[in-house]
């Protein structure tokens, strides 16, 4: 086996166990999601007592659950993209137009992670907490400005490996 092959196998390697930890993670945050739920109707409607700061816990977890997931669905390519007119269109100008919405995606991706980080400044400066629970939201926004910033990394790392794939 060549070295090339050992690297290859490597990265593969890394990134079904990448996929395979946030898929994990996020799988307890939907439980967690599903048990506050169910918590909060169940004392809502039965005991007449709902879970104190259900809502917000459901708004943390969602918050969770889509940025943590967002890298794994970004390793394997499973965006939604609607081809069907460039199906019809020659493979190099496929190829261009695929390399155009790489850059596409990782700049939005930066800009997102880069607005989301000075959102998160803001947020630390004025200490700003949930009004229930009282947890402060600027390590959220921290955490959801990083991942965006990986989202985009990924996408730069994937676009370089499809070009270098094709020459």
């Amino acid at each position: 086996m060549s070295q090339r092959q050992y690297e290859t196998r490597r990265i593969a390697r890394f990134r079904q166990y990448a996929i395979l930890l946030t898929s994990i993670i996020c799988g307890l945050l939907l439980v967690g999601l599903t048990a506050v739920t169910v918590i909060d109707v169940i004392g809502r409607y039965i005991f007449n007592a709902p879970l104190s700061g259900a809502s917000e816990l459901t708004e943390f977890l969602l918050l969770g659950i889509i940025f943590i997931g967002l890298p794994a669905i970004t390793l394997d390519k499973d965006h939604i993209s609607i081809d069907l007119l460039t199906m019809l269109l020659p493979f190099n100008l496929r190829a261009i137009l695929s390399v155009f919405a790489q850059v596409l995606s990782a700049g939005f991706f930066g800009v997102l992670g880069w607005q989301l980080l000075k959102h998160a400044n803001r947020l630390e400066l004025y200490q700003d907490i949930s009004v229930y629970l009282r947890i402060p939201f600027a390590p959220f926004c921290t955490a959801a400005a990083y991942l965006m910033m990986l989202c985009s990394l990924i996408v730069i790392l994937q676009m370089f490996a499809s070009l270098m794939k094709r020459k």
